[in-house]
């Protein structure tokens, strides 16, 4: 299974965006998904996560209220929605699949399958 992140773009302060993710070579609607980024200088960071039904999600407490992950597993694609953008949001983000699924993990170990990420950039 090999993940594509797109979506990603130039955006003002302010502002929203939405990322998603499908796959190519398999399905990814049995697998939990997971958001994270990298931003210059800076660590890998987990944003949210959801389980293969929806019925389960997990958000970085940090930005709560701002992003919202959600998938439709019909069309094979996992998003998420980026809103009130900040400058710091800066970053690659990618997608990530595993089946380890409750609880969500937040960390990378365990999600086996990688996007290429997709560059968010905001404007002050």
């Amino acid at each position: 299974v090999q993940l594509q992140a797109s979506g990603g773009g130039l955006a003002q302060a302010g502002g929203s965006l939405r990322l998603s993710c499908t796959s190519v070579g398999g399905s990814i609607s049995g697998y939990a998904v997971a958001w994270f980024r990298r931003a210059p200088g800076k660590e890998r960071e987990f944003l949210a996560a959801i389980n293969w039904s929806s019925d389960f999600t997990a958000y970085e407490p940090s930005v709560r209220g701002r992003v919202t992950i959600s998938r439709d597993n019909d069309k094979n694609e996992v998003y998420l929605q980026l809103n009130n953008l900040k400058p710091e949001d800066t970053a690659v983000y990618y997608c990530a699949a595993g089946i380890w699924q409750q609880p969500l993990s937040t960390g990378p170990g365990l999600y086996n399958y990688w996007g290429q990420g997709t560059l968010v950039t905001v404007s002050s």
